[in-house]
Order: structure tokens, then sequence, then C-alpha cells
């Protein structure tokens, strides 16, 4: 069987843990800041943890996931 093309934009973007859990960076950090209070651009800063009912849409891009 052929190997399976990872999708390099996803790769990029996310980070699974040795748990398989899918490390992001939360959107809303590259424009528009000065609007935003300080509070809300240091909590924006955080990696969050994907959703466990969102890995279904990881798998296709990311086949060596498992």
């Amino acid at each position: 069987m052929y190997k399976l093309k990872t999708n390099q934009s996803t790769c990029k973007r996310f980070k699974v843990t040795r748990n398989y859990k899918i490390l992001k960076r939360k959107s809303g950090k590259s424009h528009l800041l000065q609007k935003k209070s300080s509070k809300r651009k240091r909590n924006l800063r955080r990696i969050s943890i994907v959703h466990c009912y969102d890995k279904g849409n990881f798998i296709n891009n990311l086949p060596y996931f498992n």
C-alpha cells in the first residue's frame, strides 16, 4: 500500500501530544489589537486543546495521528 500524504498546513498549525491530544494556537492575535484589552490578549497567548468531538476532522489531514 502506498504512503498517505500528510496535509502540511495542518501539520504546521497543530501538534499531537503523547496522550493523542491535539494542541492549537488561539485565533485573533494577529491584528486589530489596540481595541482588545490586555487581559484578552494575554489569554490569547495560551495554547488550547482541540475538543474531542472535533478530532475526527483531523484524521484525513493527519493520517499518522494514531
